[in-house]
């Protein structure tokens, strides 16, 4: 089968900036491989896209939307609060200015797709399902398949921890739903000819008359020549370290709670890295216990300190994708996570240990069984670790991330029967995207 030529949509896609806009940076390189793709994005990102080699005009085409978004986006944050909150605003703030982006885009490149200049259409950015596009309308229109995500986001927050929610402004995620009852959603999910899910509640919140379109598919993936390093922690003591912002939800506070006996007499090491709100209360917390506070650091110095523990502890209650818990992996640390969301889904039998999701005390509770248990049993940690990196270096790269994608295309194209189906309930990826494995990947698809 031919390259198809793809026309990428990622309004959020820079290679110097990380979380969206590097995921949406990355799978576009990705598809490079797989198909002919010209790169549409917000005029924000051209320069650091010149910077990474690529040529405007031919390789990707920068939109000026400015004189709507830039002024929205300051509405945005001074709603926010502060840097790093208000995500759910920022989603709001997204989907006034979005359409004018489209708009432009379709300016621009209407034409070439009507003269069916492009076979797909795809819009990876932005990731959030609260964000129609008018341009799946007009693809379907133009007889141009359109392929929409991967879609991530509104993961509810669990009842719990409703004082983390507060503490992150997120005021609008109590009538987030209320999206769904806009005439562009409904009119983008029947428009699309496949929708990429990023997470099962993603999934689960499509209609039932859709869904014979969604494929399950993470958003987040390594790439390996930025995570090198290999883990390699010395032996003795169970050797741990949390990587993130240090907020309410993602949990550094009930970790070093949960880990307080076992550093008190050295059975364990904690290395926390990252900076945030509760840095000095955490230092406080955790005063005379032998933790390392390192603050924010660059990739390559987070991969040093990294590399020289063995787990990942991570008990966050709330996090879409979970790319954190995905390059820890990839260096071969162990993640210990909360079973919720995104690492929940990342993190299958043999790679990591899940904790049941409950009231700060419970999660507690199970941390430190789970903790002390590893610390006693070594070769636990070693095996899931070994495992957890040859499940990110095999089946969460940018490159296999992209073969799963030309499966989408194939089968939107009509050049596949099959849905296409990569994970199941308990397996990570199917046969069928083993190159190497000469099947069909036709018959063994099961729905996920």
């Amino acid at each position: 089968m031919a390259r198809p030529r793809v026309l990428v949509i990622a309004e959020a896609a820079n290679p110097e900036w990380v979380s969206v806009p590097l995921v949406g940076w990355s799978l576009a390189q990705a598809l490079r491989g797989v198909a002919d793709v010209h790169l549409v994005t917000q005029v924000r990102n051209r320069d650091a896209i010149l910077r990474a080699g690529l040529v405007e005009g031919r390789d990707f085409t920068a939109i000026d939307s400015e004189a709507l978004a830039r002024p929205l986006w300051a509405i945005g944050r001074m709603l926010r609060g502060g840097d790093g909150k208000g995500w759910t605003t920022v989603q709001v703030v997204n989907a006034l200015s979005y359409p004018y982006f489209e708009r432009l885009v379709w300016q621009r490149f209407g034409a070439d797709i009507t003269a069916k200049k492009f076979d797909i259409v795809h819009r990876v950015t932005p990731l959030s399902p609260t964000v129609s596009s008018p341009l799946a309308t007009k693809c379907a229109r133009a007889g141009v398949p359109f392929v929409l995500g991967p879609l991530n986001g509104g993961v509810p927050w669990p009842a719990a921890f409703d004082d983390a929610r507060r503490a992150e402004r997120e005021w609008l995620s109590y009538v987030r739903g209320a999206y769904k009852l806009l005439p562009g959603r409904g009119r983008t999910l029947r428009a699309a000819a496949a929708i990429l899910a990023g997470s099962r509640h993603t999934a689960s919140e499509i209609p039932p008359e859709h869904r014979h379109k969604v494929i399950w598919l993470p958003e987040n993936a390594i790439d390996p020549a930025r995570f090198s390093a290999q883990a390699d922690p010395a032996d003795g003591p169970l050797r741990a370290c949390f990587i993130g912002r240090l907020v309410p939800y993602k949990g550094a506070d009930m970790l070093i709670a949960a880990a307080e006996p076992l550093l008190r007499d050295g059975t364990m090491t904690l290395d926390i890295i990252g900076d945030g709100p509760m840095m000095g209360a955490l230092q406080a917390q955790a005063a005379g216990l032998g933790v390392v506070f390192h603050g924010w650091l660059d990739h390559a110095q987070v991969q040093t300190v990294a590399a020289r523990n063995g787990i990942l502890a991570f008990p966050s209650v709330r996090e879409f994708g979970g790319g954190v818990v995905l390059e820890a992996m990839a260096m071969g640390l162990a993640p210990v996570v909360v079973d919720y969301a995104g690492p929940g889904e990342l993190v299958t039998e043999g790679v990591g240990f899940k904790l049941p999701l409950g009231d700060r005390a419970t999660i507690i509770a199970e941390l430190r069984r789970t903790l002390a248990g590893l610390a006693a049993n070594p070769q636990a940690v070693s095996a899931a670790a070994g495992s957890a990196r040859a499940r990110a270096r095999t089946h969460f790269t940018w490159a296999a991330k992209a073969r799963q994608v030309a499966y989408v295309y194939d089968w939107v194209l009509g050049f596949r029967p099959a849905q296409p189906v990569f994970f199941s309930a308990t397996q990570p990826i199917l046969s069928y995207l083993d190159r190497d494995s000469g099947g069909d990947g036709e018959s063994d698809a099961a729905q996920a």
